[in-house]
């Protein structure tokens, strides 16, 4: 992440609105699986000495077919995963409610535990409870390590089906376009975007660009030649 600034303005804009949890993870999930089991469709079925035609048909099939799949499973998941959020927050209003005393003993031990003492945390206990919205959310947190920021599924699911669709598509191509060594071509472009993924993908991390886009090089390559061997066994 670049660096931002910390005037007062700056800072109370982005505290007051947090970019989320963002697609990065939804968009590497689709592009890689997508790239793996697609090409491992292409690797395998070249393997039996199956015709062209059959590789097209499948592949196709498995980039719509799966690519929905994976995005239906991201959207069910990450539902899920925002239901139980609502979940938990209609306990915590229903324990405030019923039980105020407790929860703000657990306010107090929540905020004790992040280095409050003394009047210091007498005070924090009483304005945080105050506001019963920031009573649950810091409840959410400390209590159920629960952020603020809401999943949102359906732009989950999007994500992880257009990368896993345009992904996908690539070992195909070659195929698509016809002549010859597509088999070749289709390898060299699959591990290209192999590469190019974990390279991207080092963006958002700590690890040097061309060691991210090797390991994701080699996690693919490896799904590549397990199903490039598979096939060779039922070679026609």
């Amino acid at each position: 992440m670049s660096d931002h600034g910390h005037t007062p303005a700056e800072i109370a804009a982005r505290i007051g609105t947090p970019p989320g949890r963002g697609v990065l993870r939804d968009a590497v999930y689709g592009a890689i699986d997508g790239t793996v089991t697609t090409f491992a469709i292409v690797a395998g079925v070249t393997g039996a000495g199956l015709s062209p035609y059959v590789i097209v048909v499948l592949g196709l099939a498995n980039v719509l077919a799966d690519g929905f799949s994976m995005a239906a499973a991201n959207y069910s998941g990450v539902k899920a995963e925002h239901d139980n959020t609502l979940r938990i927050r209609k306990i915590e209003e229903r324990h405030i409610r019923n039980y105020p005393d407790g929860e703000r003993l657990e306010v107090r031990e929540i905020l004790s535990r992040k280095g409050l003492e003394g009047h210091v945390l007498d005070q924090a206990t009483e304005a945080i409870t105050r506001n019963q919205n920031n009573w649950i959310a810091l409840m959410m947190e400390g209590e159920y390590g629960l952020g603020g920021i809401e999943p949102r599924p359906l732009r989950a699911a999007a994500v992880t089906f257009l990368s896993f669709l345009v992904a996908g598509m690539v070992p195909l191509l070659p195929f698509l376009i016809g002549g010859p060594n597509a088999f070749v071509i289709s390898a060299w472009m699959t591990m290209a975007t192999f590469f190019l993924i974990g390279a991207l993908k080092s963006l958002w991390s700590l690890s040097a660009w061309w060691r991210s886009g090797l390991e994701t090089s080699l996690i693919g390559g490896t799904a590549a030649a397990i199903a490039f061997g598979v096939g060779t066994m039922f070679h026609i």
